[in-house]
């Protein structure tokens, strides 16, 4: 029997008939194809005799096909015959993550909630032995009807012959890549994407939150330990895509927003699963893809129109009246109010930021006498991605071994003190005071001010007027941190007023 015609109109297996050849490259080629049985579209990828990994591409795909998470691309059918391989599997429609960032990052939350979605079918796919070894942000799709879809899960490896000796933590890297690209625009991986590169800072890939103002604090430490392989906040790395799927679980995941509400210049663009044209290096996606599909047109009666209307003119004339309300409460105020009490009250004193001029740890009470002295540079160092912490202790209180433990900053030369901000760690339990005094020694540092049980960013604030050289955050409470307890700060910024 001749082997059937891999043409336009041509048909495999008696019923998927292909329409569209999407693309082409080393023996590989992607087609938009009918399903005549079942009258829809369909995905097909069609093997020459002559492409070296027949067997295992479509092995990879018999494996995927087996999988029923919803956010993978289901693979229909998987064949070799008559001298012909191919693969058929779903036609998805929608906006990959590379169209979504074109015009900027997404916010924050709709970022963490797409690639949660990607990581939890990752995760569900690795339970099953598979893993995708090729994620990119072409391969992430926002659907059309509202859905995440990850393409080329196994196939796409199988597809460029991409092994890995630890593919969960090559996936949870993947993962890490996604998560930086939604927050930031910019691609921290190697080979050409549609995306401009990460910026790098001293040849080290820049942090999410140093790319995009208004990234929170836990999801650049979520990036990076997902990205880089490394701890973050007391943290230690995200080592598979479960790890991953778990750190962004406890993201709120807001109110799925539909294709059709994002600006007409981004519009539609039909994605085909389960493609690679470019065979030799997994990161590189040279497909060319369908032509972009017109949103279709907004419908609405003449009494709908008329209704939207009236609402707006109701809307007017309620804040036109309030305005007025407001106006006339503000004049009556201004005219009753004294004008010399107004004058006499001077404004607040403008503070700004002072740089220490070193930093150390303090342990006054310990027998060494420092705590981690040769990094506490990084925590005036304005990079929020960077710490110094403590000592691992065995209980929250130091083990009993001392009162406290902490990070003593000198200013160079005494100034008055507005306040304090120390960036902490995410986990709660820290308890911390803020000691000011002229000399490094502990019987002359005054407590001024101090907080119990917190986490995130605290500003420490004196209950009256502070001055001195020298600064310390001391820790009298530890947070947990990997069975044991360890106090962290990423950044401490001492404010002075500005007269100082």
């Amino acid at each position: 029997m001749s082997a059937p015609a891999v043409e336009p109109g041509g048909r495999l297996a008696d019923r998927f008939r292909l329409e569209d050849r999407v693309s082409e490259s080393g023996g590989a080629t992607l087609w938009k194809a009918i399903d005549e049985v079942l009258a829809r579209p369909v995905c097909v990828l069609t093997l020459s005799p002559e492409f070296e990994r027949v067997a295992e591409v479509v092995t990879a795909a018999r494996g995927a096909s087996r999988l029923t998470d919803p956010r993978l691309t289901q693979v229909f059918d998987a064949a070799e015959e008559d001298g012909q391989a191919y693969v058929v599997s779903e036609w998805v429609t929608g906006e990959t993550l590379t169209d979504m960032v074109s015009s900027g990052p997404m916010a924050p939350e709709r970022a963490a909630a797409l690639v949660a979605e990607a990581a939890e079918a990752v995760a569900h796919a690795h339970q099953a032995g598979l893993a995708h070894l090729c994620l990119t942000p072409d391969r992430l799709i926002w659907t059309a009807g509202n859905t995440v879809k990850l393409l080329g899960l196994a196939v796409d490896a199988a597809l460029c012959a991409v092994e890995s000796e630890d593919a969960a933590r090559e996936d949870a890297q993947g993962l890490g890549r996604l998560l930086y690209t939604a927050l930031t625009g910019h691609w921290p991986g190697e080979g050409e994407v549609d995306l401009p590169p990460a910026p790098l800072d001293d040849g080290k890939i820049c942090t999410p939150r140093q790319v995009t103002a208004g990234v929170p604090g836990f999801l650049d430490a979520i990036t990076c330990r997902a990205l880089l392989q490394e701890p973050r906040r007391g943290l230690p790395p995200l080592a598979t895509p479960a790890d991953v799927a778990e750190a962004l679980a406890e993201v709120p995941r807001p109110a799925p927003v539909p294709v059709s509400a994002i600006p007409p210049a981004l519009g539609f663009r039909s994605e085909a699963p389960d493609d690679r044209d470019q065979m030799t290096a997994p990161p590189r996606q040279e497909i060319s893809r369908p032509p972009v599909q017109p949103r279709p047109p907004s419908s609405g009666g003449v009494a709908g129109r008329v209704l939207v209307t009236v609402v707006i003119l109701l809307i007017i004339a309620a804040v036109g009246i309030g305005a007025w309300t407001l106006g006339q409460s503000l004049g009556k105020r201004e005219t009753t109010a004294s004008p010399s009490a107004s004058a006499s009250k001077p404004p607040p004193p403008k503070v700004v930021a002072v740089k220490p001029s070193s930093a150390t740890g303090f342990d006054p009470l310990g027998d060494d006498l420092t705590e981690h002295p040769e990094i506490a540079h990084l925590a005036i160092d304005g990079k929020a991605s960077t710490e110094w912490h403590t000592l691992s202790y065995q209980t929250a209180e130091m083990g009993g071994l001392k009162e406290g433990v902490g990070l003593l900053l000198d200013m160079g030369t005494a100034i008055p003190v507005s306040d304090v901000v120390v960036s902490l760690g995410d986990r709660p339990g820290a308890s911390i005071q803020l000691k000011v005094g002229d000399s490094p020694d502990l019987k002359a540092l005054r407590t001024v001010a101090k907080q119990e049980n917190v986490s995130g960013t605290v500003t420490l604030t004196p209950e009256k007027a502070t001055t001195g050289r020298y600064v310390v955050i001391w820790f009298t409470r530890l947070p947990a941190f990997d069975a044991k307890f360890r106090g962290t700060i990423y950044e401490v910024v001492v404010n002075s007023p500005e007269s100082a």
